[in-house]
Protein backbone atom coordinates (compact mmCIF):
# COMPACT_ATOMS: atom_id res chain seq x y z
CA UNK A 1 0.00 0.00 0.00
CA UNK A 2 1.26 3.24 -0.92
CA UNK A 3 2.89 5.51 2.02
CA UNK A 4 -0.58 8.18 1.55
CA UNK A 5 -2.51 5.68 1.53
CA UNK A 6 -0.97 4.28 4.83
CA UNK A 7 -1.55 7.64 6.41
CA UNK A 8 -5.08 8.16 4.89
CA UNK A 9 -6.32 4.55 6.67
CA UNK A 10 -4.43 5.34 10.08
CA UNK A 11 -6.35 8.80 9.91
CA UNK A 12 -9.71 6.77 9.73
CA UNK A 13 -8.48 4.50 11.67
CA UNK A 14 -7.72 6.66 14.90
CA UNK A 15 -11.45 9.24 13.65
CA UNK A 16 -13.04 5.90 14.22
CA UNK A 17 -11.68 5.11 17.01
CA UNK A 18 -12.44 8.33 19.09
CA UNK A 19 -15.85 8.01 18.14
CA UNK A 20 -16.19 4.58 20.60
CA UNK A 21 -14.25 6.66 23.01
CA UNK A 22 -16.44 9.42 22.90
CA UNK A 23 -19.49 7.36 23.06
CA UNK A 24 -18.19 5.48 25.68
CA UNK A 25 -16.66 8.30 27.78
CA UNK A 26 -20.59 9.82 27.13
CA UNK A 27 -22.07 6.94 28.73
CA UNK A 28 -19.66 6.79 31.93
CA UNK A 29 -20.10 10.15 32.54
CA UNK A 30 -23.90 9.33 32.67
CA UNK A 31 -23.16 6.59 34.97
CA UNK A 32 -20.94 8.59 37.35
CA UNK A 33 -23.16 11.70 37.54
CA UNK A 34 -26.42 9.32 38.80
CA UNK A 35 -24.17 8.35 41.59
CA UNK A 36 -22.60 11.92 42.41
CA UNK A 37 -26.46 12.98 42.80
CA UNK A 38 -27.32 10.03 44.39
CA UNK A 39 -24.60 9.33 46.94
CA UNK A 40 -22.70 6.88 47.31
CA UNK A 41 -20.34 5.20 50.31
CA UNK A 42 -16.18 5.52 49.57
CA UNK A 43 -14.42 2.39 50.39
CA UNK A 44 -10.13 2.67 50.74
CA UNK A 45 -8.26 0.56 48.52
CA UNK A 46 -5.11 -1.45 49.29
CA UNK A 47 -2.44 1.79 48.90
CA UNK A 48 -5.55 3.98 51.02
CA UNK A 49 -6.94 5.86 48.05
CA UNK A 50 -10.32 6.47 47.87
CA UNK A 51 -12.89 4.15 45.45
CA UNK A 52 -16.50 4.52 44.91
CA UNK A 53 -19.59 3.26 43.00
CA UNK A 54 -18.87 5.49 40.03
CA UNK A 55 -15.16 4.12 39.45
CA UNK A 56 -16.81 0.91 38.82
CA UNK A 57 -19.92 1.43 37.43
CA UNK A 58 -17.95 3.92 34.84
CA UNK A 59 -15.16 0.96 34.30
CA UNK A 60 -17.45 -1.43 33.82
CA UNK A 61 -18.89 0.25 30.82
CA UNK A 62 -15.33 1.31 29.23
CA UNK A 63 -14.47 -2.03 29.26
CA UNK A 64 -17.03 -3.91 27.78
CA UNK A 65 -17.30 -1.12 25.06
CA UNK A 66 -13.78 -1.42 24.17
CA UNK A 67 -13.48 -5.36 24.44
CA UNK A 68 -16.81 -5.69 22.58
CA UNK A 69 -14.73 -3.08 19.80
CA UNK A 70 -11.36 -3.96 19.96
CA UNK A 71 -10.76 -7.41 21.04
CA UNK A 72 -7.47 -7.56 19.79
CA UNK A 73 -5.85 -4.63 22.03
CA UNK A 74 -5.41 -5.40 25.67
CA UNK A 75 -7.00 -3.08 28.47
CA UNK A 76 -5.09 -2.15 31.04
CA UNK A 77 -7.92 -0.06 33.68
CA UNK A 78 -7.11 1.62 37.37
CA UNK A 79 -9.83 -0.82 39.17
CA UNK A 80 -8.78 -3.91 37.34
CA UNK A 81 -4.91 -3.31 38.16
CA UNK A 82 -6.23 -2.50 41.64
CA UNK A 83 -8.12 -5.42 42.15
CA UNK A 84 -4.97 -7.70 41.23
CA UNK A 85 -6.39 -9.08 37.71
CA UNK A 86 -3.39 -10.31 35.63
CA UNK A 87 -2.04 -7.26 33.06
CA UNK A 88 -1.68 -8.53 29.48
CA UNK A 89 1.49 -8.34 27.59
CA UNK A 90 1.51 -4.90 26.03
CA UNK A 91 3.53 -5.49 23.18
CA UNK A 92 2.89 -2.42 20.04
CA UNK A 93 -0.94 -1.05 21.42
CA UNK A 94 -3.04 -0.93 24.60
CA UNK A 95 -5.61 1.05 26.13
CA UNK A 96 -5.46 2.89 29.36
CA UNK A 97 -8.68 3.91 30.99
CA UNK A 98 -9.05 5.83 34.36
CA UNK A 99 -13.02 5.59 35.19
CA UNK A 100 -12.95 8.29 37.61
CA UNK A 101 -9.91 10.32 37.54
CA UNK A 102 -9.99 13.10 41.23
CA UNK A 103 -11.96 10.39 42.70
CA UNK A 104 -11.28 12.85 45.75
CA UNK A 105 -12.72 15.56 44.02
CA UNK A 106 -15.83 13.20 43.40
CA UNK A 107 -15.96 12.15 46.85
CA UNK A 108 -15.62 16.21 47.79
CA UNK A 109 -18.11 17.07 45.93
CA UNK A 110 -15.81 19.04 43.65
CA UNK A 111 -16.68 19.18 39.80
CA UNK A 112 -13.54 18.64 38.19
CA UNK A 113 -12.87 14.88 38.14
CA UNK A 114 -13.02 13.19 34.81
CA UNK A 115 -13.71 10.26 32.94
CA UNK A 116 -10.39 8.91 30.73
CA UNK A 117 -9.81 6.33 27.78
CA UNK A 118 -6.49 6.21 26.04
CA UNK A 119 -4.63 4.35 23.30
CA UNK A 120 -1.18 3.80 23.76
CA UNK A 121 1.44 2.83 20.77
CA UNK A 122 5.19 2.01 21.05
CA UNK A 123 5.15 3.99 24.71
CA UNK A 124 3.42 6.74 23.15
CA UNK A 125 0.07 8.02 23.63
CA UNK A 126 -1.68 9.02 21.43
CA UNK A 127 -5.45 8.87 21.17
CA UNK A 128 -7.10 10.27 23.80
CA UNK A 129 -10.57 11.53 25.08
CA UNK A 130 -11.14 13.53 28.71
CA UNK A 131 -14.95 13.84 30.23
CA UNK A 132 -15.67 15.93 33.40
CA UNK A 133 -19.46 15.11 33.22
CA UNK A 134 -19.88 17.65 36.02
CA UNK A 135 -19.11 20.58 33.88
CA UNK A 136 -19.57 19.15 30.02
CA UNK A 137 -15.86 19.96 29.27
CA UNK A 138 -15.33 17.53 26.65
CA UNK A 139 -11.87 17.20 25.01
CA UNK A 140 -10.65 14.51 22.52
CA UNK A 141 -7.18 14.08 20.44
CA UNK A 142 -5.56 12.28 17.92
CA UNK A 143 -1.91 12.54 16.13
CA UNK A 144 -2.35 16.25 14.52
CA UNK A 145 -6.06 17.00 15.78
CA UNK A 146 -7.36 18.32 19.42
CA UNK A 147 -10.68 19.15 19.66
CA UNK A 148 -13.32 20.63 22.34
CA UNK A 149 -16.57 19.02 22.38
CA UNK A 150 -20.04 21.14 23.44
CA UNK A 151 -21.67 18.04 24.96
CA UNK A 152 -26.07 18.83 25.90
CA UNK A 153 -27.94 18.11 28.76
CA UNK A 154 -28.57 14.79 27.07
CA UNK A 155 -24.97 13.83 26.99
CA UNK A 156 -24.90 13.78 23.56
CA UNK A 157 -21.97 16.13 20.83
CA UNK A 158 -23.65 19.21 20.06
CA UNK A 159 -20.78 20.56 18.33
CA UNK A 160 -16.37 20.79 17.78
CA UNK A 161 -13.90 23.33 17.57
CA UNK A 162 -10.38 22.88 16.98
CA UNK A 163 -8.45 23.55 19.63
CA UNK A 164 -4.43 24.45 20.08
CA UNK A 165 -1.62 25.53 22.35
CA UNK A 166 -0.32 29.38 23.04
CA UNK A 167 2.65 30.46 22.32
CA UNK A 168 3.71 31.51 25.67
CA UNK A 169 0.98 33.79 28.13
CA UNK A 170 2.06 36.71 29.43
CA UNK A 171 2.34 36.01 32.56
CA UNK A 172 3.10 32.61 32.55
CA UNK A 173 0.01 30.62 33.38
CA UNK A 174 1.27 27.20 35.40
CA UNK A 175 -1.68 24.55 36.44
CA UNK A 176 -1.31 22.60 39.58
CA UNK A 177 -2.71 20.11 41.41
CA UNK A 178 -5.42 20.84 43.59
CA UNK A 179 -5.31 17.79 46.11
CA UNK A 180 -1.69 16.66 45.71
CA UNK A 181 0.96 19.78 45.86
CA UNK A 182 4.46 19.60 47.29
CA UNK A 183 7.00 21.69 48.13
CA UNK A 184 8.82 20.75 45.24
CA UNK A 185 5.77 22.05 42.54
CA UNK A 186 5.47 25.35 44.36
CA UNK A 187 9.62 25.42 44.29
CA UNK A 188 9.43 25.21 40.70
CA UNK A 189 6.55 28.05 40.11
CA UNK A 190 8.67 30.44 42.17
CA UNK A 191 11.99 29.41 39.58
CA UNK A 192 9.27 30.86 37.03
CA UNK A 193 8.98 34.09 38.31
CA UNK A 194 5.38 35.76 37.85
CA UNK A 195 3.23 33.61 37.04
CA UNK A 196 -0.51 33.20 37.08
CA UNK A 197 -1.68 29.90 39.19
CA UNK A 198 -4.59 27.98 37.74
CA UNK A 199 -5.78 24.75 40.52
CA UNK A 200 -7.38 22.47 38.92
CA UNK A 201 -8.10 18.85 39.74
CA UNK A 202 -7.48 15.70 37.61
CA UNK A 203 -6.88 15.47 33.76
CA UNK A 204 -8.04 18.75 33.07
CA UNK A 205 -4.28 20.20 33.86
CA UNK A 206 -3.58 18.62 30.54
CA UNK A 207 -6.25 20.25 28.71
CA UNK A 208 -6.44 23.55 29.61
CA UNK A 209 -2.73 23.61 28.10
CA UNK A 210 -4.01 21.92 24.79
CA UNK A 211 -7.21 24.47 24.83
CA UNK A 212 -4.34 27.72 25.27
CA UNK A 213 -5.75 28.02 28.89
CA UNK A 214 -2.11 27.77 30.75
CA UNK A 215 1.49 26.92 29.75
CA UNK A 216 3.05 24.69 32.30
CA UNK A 217 1.55 21.86 34.05
CA UNK A 218 4.55 20.99 36.66
CA UNK A 219 3.94 17.60 38.57
CA UNK A 220 6.29 16.34 41.57
CA UNK A 221 4.18 14.07 42.71
CA UNK A 222 3.31 10.17 42.18
CA UNK A 223 1.18 10.00 39.64
CA UNK A 224 0.01 6.50 37.58
CA UNK A 225 -0.09 6.28 33.55
CA UNK A 226 -3.93 5.90 33.51
CA UNK A 227 -4.18 9.34 35.79
CA UNK A 228 -1.79 10.83 32.47
CA UNK A 229 -2.66 9.29 29.42
CA UNK A 230 -5.66 10.84 28.10
CA UNK A 231 -4.69 14.58 29.09
CA UNK A 232 -1.44 13.67 27.85
CA UNK A 233 -2.52 12.17 24.35
CA UNK A 234 -5.22 15.36 24.02
CA UNK A 235 -2.05 17.47 24.66
CA UNK A 236 0.04 16.05 22.47
CA UNK A 237 -2.17 16.31 19.62
CA UNK A 238 -2.74 19.79 20.31
CA UNK A 239 0.57 20.68 19.83
CA UNK A 240 2.46 20.36 23.34
CA UNK A 241 4.61 17.72 25.01
CA UNK A 242 4.95 16.00 28.39
CA UNK A 243 8.49 15.60 29.10
CA UNK A 244 10.09 13.54 32.44
CA UNK A 245 13.08 16.13 34.46
CA UNK A 246 15.87 14.67 32.22
CA UNK A 247 13.67 16.31 28.88
CA UNK A 248 13.12 13.20 27.68
CA UNK A 249 8.83 12.31 26.16
CA UNK A 250 7.24 10.73 29.12
CA UNK A 251 6.50 6.79 28.16
CA UNK A 252 3.85 4.57 28.53
CA UNK A 253 3.77 1.07 29.30
CA UNK A 254 6.65 1.01 32.19
CA UNK A 255 6.41 -2.21 33.76
CA UNK A 256 8.83 -4.03 36.01
CA UNK A 257 10.82 -0.80 37.41
CA UNK A 258 13.48 -0.83 40.03
CA UNK A 259 12.04 2.07 41.95
CA UNK A 260 8.59 2.02 41.44
CA UNK A 261 5.55 -0.35 40.96
CA UNK A 262 4.15 -1.11 37.36
CA UNK A 263 2.70 1.80 35.30
CA UNK A 264 4.40 4.48 37.83
CA UNK A 265 5.49 7.91 36.14
CA UNK A 266 8.19 9.84 37.40
CA UNK A 267 8.02 13.37 37.93
CA UNK A 268 7.20 15.62 34.59
CA UNK A 269 6.22 18.85 33.67
CA UNK A 270 3.99 19.00 30.80
CA UNK A 271 4.25 22.09 28.51
CA UNK A 272 2.58 24.03 26.06
CA UNK A 273 4.32 25.84 22.94
CA UNK A 274 7.16 27.89 23.53
CA UNK A 275 6.64 26.98 27.85
CA UNK A 276 9.60 26.47 29.63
Amino acid sequence: MPRSSMTMAAVSDDEAMLGVFERLALEAGREVMRVFHEGCAVDSKADSSPVTEADRESEKIILAGLRAAYPDIPCVAEEEVAAGIATPDLDGAFFLIDPLDGTKEFVNRRTDFTVNIALVRHGVPEVGVVYAPCTGRFFSGRPGKAEALEIDANYRIAGRRPITVRAEGTPLAVVASRSHNTPETDAFIRDLGAAEIVSVGSSLKFCLLAAAEADVYPRFGRTMEWDTAAGDAVLRAAGGMTRTLDGAPLVYGKRNQASDSDFANPHFIATGKGAA
